[in-house]
């Protein structure tokens, strides 16, 4: 009874003491749960060194100062940066106060802060450049030191960088405050990787224009480079093509929702100024349900019992009228789309409707093809060549690569699915160009925080050597339009992609969880008062 009755007494004195400890971890307080950072930069720069020193900022004393060549993309971008500068205290609907009252205004907040930031010199000591590509020099130096500020790049990409994580810098010295401030700092930043990509599907649903262009904003803001335009699929060919209109006048949802030439540019434009990619897919050959709806003869009829049943399935690779169409219509993209880099698909080819056309397999024993990835093979081999003799470089699905395609040095390879340490290594192993996007997949929801299953995923997570690593172009994350459109393809983008921005283009050592949440938070916020409508990242808080 004695033991019984001391054993109680532990129980008890553990429980005292320990289960407050436990639960405190879980016991809610007033305020934020993640505190948001004040000036912090997203993605977190490669080197920066914090002096310490606070710096008033105000946009009325403040300027731009070109130093160095100059670009018609710089000049807009210091517009732009103005603009979003003018609009972060919160004073630009206000009454402009009269002197004394700013003098005194303006005494009593620099009573502590003597230093007030005057100009960020902006010096480009490269040549101007029209188009973003795969080989631009994004780096930047950003030296805040002194009342005069330095942004220092060889290239005009570099210097949109720059502006974007001097903004950044600039933060409110409380909720209730409209002061801002800068904190010195010594920035040598670059990229980890040079493709730092967004795929958009506006074929599932149509994204307006105005969206796009905002989620435009949205990708420059975190620094990505790349949009990846999944423009068609099976559900509906939007693109309007100049050489054949009636794709689109018959194959998309209707006749409004869809993409017009000026609407391409005007896409394309916006993109350019933000040192942004478009670079268009056009899946074949599955994923065109779509396309056969003005030319059906370009599709494999399906056959059941030896008799055409209405269905139709992926491009139908025995019909020699297929080829010219193709040439055509990759001329145009090639020339519609600046860009050096096409997409072409090939995933998800369903060999079930081949195997029952009668027409298809006479084809395949005049050719001595004796399976369904030979044939897929002889189809895309004639599609990357096309691409390759209008002097453009093609990306392909993973299951190109996986059937054994002959593919020319240089074609992409972008993995999507199954085990990304296996796929990375055998595609980089084989001296192929890779991309990821095996783990950032932002249509795949778990909860509001999940950002964090993005921030744990690393391209270079395979087992390779050096020179592997190196083929490695970088990564995008995937925004399937299945369940999102107008309404919600903002949310579901933002910050969440802000999690692969970071591991695109920060250093791999950039991992604390922890440490990140805090400035997500500053980031997300900061991205909402840019007009993004990013979702909460982490929990409880609130963005003034």
């Amino acid at each position: 009874m004695a033991n019984f009755s001391n054993m109680v007494r532990c129980v008890f004195l553990l429980t005292t003491l320990f289960v407050p400890i436990i639960l405190g971890s879980f016991i809610e307080k007033p305020g934020p749960r993640y505190p948001p950072t004040k000036g912090e930069v997203w993605p977190k720069p490669q080197n920066q060194v914090k002096i310490g020193i606070r710096m008033a900022f105000e946009m009325e004393q403040f300027q731009f100062k070109i130093v160095g060549n100059n670009s018609p993309l710089i000049d807009e971008a210091i517009e732009r940066y103005s603009f979003i500068l003018s609009l972060q205290s919160g004073r630009k609907h206000q009454r402009k106060p009269s002197n004394r009252r700013m003098k005194n205004e303006r005494r009593t907040r620099l009573a502590d802060d003597d230093l007030v930031m005057k100009v960020l010199n902006i010096n480009m000591t490269g040549q101007d450049e029209a188009w973003p590509s795969l080989q631009m020099d994004e780096s930047y130096w950003l030296n805040i030191d002194d009342v005069t500020g330095n942004l220092i790049s060889a290239s005009p990409w570099g210097i949109l960088r720059g502006l974007e994580t001097f903004s950044q810098a600039i933060y409110r010295g409380s909720p209730l405050s409209k002061d801002l401030f800068i904190n010195q700092t010594l920035i040598y930043d670059f990229p980890r990787f040079p493709h730092r990509g967004l795929l958009l599907d506006t074929s599932r649903h149509y994204t307006s224009v105005t969206k796009i262009i905002k989620m435009l904003d949205g990708m420059a803001y975190n620094k990505l480079n790349v949009f990846h335009w999944h423009i068609v699929d099976d559900q509906s060919f939007p693109y309007v093509s100049a050489k054949f209109p009636t794709m689109s006048q018959l194959g998309s949802f209707t006749p409004d929702l869809i993409y017009t030439p000026a609407d391409v540019q005007r896409i394309i434009q916006y993109a350019r100024r933000r040192g942004i990619r478009v670079m268009p897919e056009y899946d074949t050959p599955g994923h065109t349900r779509s396309w056969g709806v003005a030319y059906p003869s370009l599709l494999t009829q399906c056959y059941t019992d030896d008799k055409p049943n209405g269905d139709y399935g992926p491009m139908n690779p025995a019909n020699q009228d297929l080829y010219p169409f193709m040439k055509d219509l990759l001329t145009e993209i090639v020339d519609v789309f600046p860009d050096k880099y096409v997409h072409l698909g090939g995933d998800e080819v369903e060999f079930d409707c081949w195997k029952s056309n009668p027409e298809i397999n006479a084809y395949m024993a005049a050719m001595n093809i004796t399976t369904f990835t030979g044939l897929e093979e002889v189809y895309i081999q004639k599609i990357v060549d096309m691409v390759r003799d209008l002097g453009a470089y093609s990306l392909v699905w993973q299951e190109v690569f996986l059937n054994g395609v002959k593919l020319p040095p240089g074609t992409v390879v972008h993995a999507w699915t199954g085990n990304q340490q296996i796929l990375m290594y055998n595609i980089t192993s084989k001296g192929f160009p890779a991309l990821l996007s095996t783990c950032w997949y932002l249509d795949h929801l778990s909860n509001g925080g999940d950002w964090q299953k993005f921030y744990n995923c690393d391209p270079h997570n395979f087992p390779g050597n050096e020179e592997q690593k190196k083929l490695v172009m970088g990564g995008e994350a995937c925004m399937w339009g299945e369940v999102i459109d107008d309404n919600n393809v903002l949310q579901r983008i933002f910050p969440r992609v802000s999690a692969t921005a970071e591991k695109l283009w920060s250093a791999a050592e950039v991992n604390d969880m922890e440490e990140a949440r805090f400035r997500l938070e500053e980031h997300y916020c900061r991205m909402n008062k840019r007009g993004i409508p990013a979702q909460p990242p982490s929990g409880p808080g609130f963005c003034v």
